[in-house]
């Protein structure tokens, strides 16, 4: 029995020694970590937790990533050389060096090694410091010469740092309670309407013509649009209008007699189509002077819509001009500007080859032009028209020329019309062909 209690002393001894001995352990592990980081490169990287797992992260500003880098190929290189590895150990406490030791690591236990990084001499220490320092360096923005010279060149210009002035308004926010504005869904509206303008657009029709000329052509737009002006008639009739017959005639060819009344014709069917009281076959025949009876007229409406296949839904010019005219924010006689610019374009054969978009934008920067408005192209105008300044100067500058033609032309219904006080008479305001003098337009 005696000896029994001997033994569980001495065992209970030797757990306290052990225990007593994890406790400084621990300590000196917590004084490790806690230190802080010395000039000289080689302080004690401990690897290992109170708890005695591994400690991945190294809490140390300059060897962290070295070190661990070196943990990871340590076990890998004992490995291969299937020898024991040394490492010294060199632990610092309250700035002074202590004794250098040495733990052997066996290939078996590659978890229980202990790290350090101890360079032997000060020409090493200065070689890992300069690394450390490179690496820090590399870390900063590094100024290129072109960027300096970039830099400078927009100071000298006056143009770094400047605010941009110019916003895009959001035009249709007074109309947010207007359900006929359709507000939510306007914008895809106008997005389908450019993606399909192109798609029924009458062609270069007058070389196929063999009796008709573009001065014909003329004379007609001329006359319909003081039809459409005594009729009191709705704008997006006479915009249809010009529609149908032009695209009848790049489909089918016609006699010299005949134009007329497909002008009528065509009319009537944008009058049936736009307008709430439409007026009758009889009005289309008075105002013709007799010329065409009422089965003319009804047989040539009927082959027109056979040779457009009853599609009337197409974006005219004037559904872009309407928008356009909103990101505008237009007064009166800016709007009667372009609507003059626009009803001159139809009077020439010239300007069927423009899109209708670029058509309505071209007469909105044409009418700024000539009414000095500033600026004369907005932000919000390029971002809903679609179009910069330098697309739209060619047909601005014909339309700019037409409008100092106008005065002296034969065909002076659309000046007459727009010279009234009624529409702010701004047909007799002075040309700006002046601006455009230096540009060559293409053939048209």
């Amino acid at each position: 029995m005696a000896t029994r209690h001997h033994q569980a002393v001495v065992s209970q001894q030797q757990r306290g020694d052990a225990a007593h001995a994890g406790k400084q352990k621990v300590v000196a592990g917590a004084d490790g970590r806690n230190r802080q980081a010395l000039g000289d490169i080689g302080n004690l990287v401990n690897l290992r937790a109170p708890d005695g797992q591994p400690v991945h992260e190294i809490n140390r500003p300059v060897t962290r990533s070295f070190g661990a880098q070196l943990l990871d190929n340590a076990p890998v290189a004992a490995a291969a050389s299937n020898k024991p590895v040394a490492v010294d150990v060199a632990v610092a406490k309250d700035g002074v060096k202590a004794a250098k030791q040495k733990h052997t690591m066996k290939p078996s236990k590659p978890e229980a090694v202990v790290i350090t990084i101890s360079p032997d001499t000060e020409e090493e220490t200065k070689h890992a410091a300069q690394k450390s320092s490179h690496r820090k360096s590399s870390m900063k923005k590094v100024q290129t010469l072109t960027s300096v010279l970039t830099a400078r060149s927009k100071v000298a210009c006056g143009v770094a740092d400047k605010p941009n002035t110019q916003k895009i308004q959001d035009i249709d926010a007074l109309d947010a309670d207007d359900q006929l504005a359709v507000v939510d869904y306007v914008e895809d509206i106008y997005k389908f309407y450019k993606h399909s303008e192109s798609s029924y657009r009458p062609d270069n029709y007058m070389e196929s013509q063999l009796e008709i000329n573009a001065k014909m052509r003329a004379i007609l737009a001329d006359w319909l649009i003081e039809v459409h002006h005594k009729f009191e008639l709705m704008p997006e009739t006479l915009y249809l209008t010009f529609y149908v017959v032009d695209r009848y005639l790049s489909m089918a060819g016609i006699l010299r007699k005949e134009l007329q009344l497909v002008g009528v014709s065509s009319m009537l069917i944008a009058c049936k189509y736009e307008e709430i009281w439409a007026p009758e076959v009889n009005d289309f025949i008075c105002i013709s002077d007799m010329a065409y009876t009422r089965e003319d007229i009804l047989a040539m409406e009927k082959a027109i819509l056979n040779k457009l296949e009853w599609n009337l839904t197409v974006p005219t010019p004037y559904v872009f001009l309407v928008r356009f005219l909103k990101a505008s924010q237009c007064d009166e006689e800016m709007e009667n500007m372009v609507f003059f610019f626009a009803e001159l374009a139809m009077l020439h054969y010239s300007m069927i080859k423009y899109c209708p978009s670029m058509l309505a934008a071209s007469a909105v920067y044409a009418a700024r032009c000539t009414l000095k408005k500033s600026p004369v192209w907005s932000e919000t105008l390029k971002c809903h028209t679609g179009f910069s300044e330098p697309e739209l100067l060619e047909c601005t500058k014909m339309l700019v020329n037409f409008h100092s033609l106008s005065a002296e032309s034969k065909l002076k219904v659309v000046h007459n019309k727009y010279s009234s006080s009624q529409r702010c008479a701004v047909a007799l305001q002075l040309s700006v062909t002046k601006m455009f003098e230096g540009l060559k337009l293409s053939e048209c």
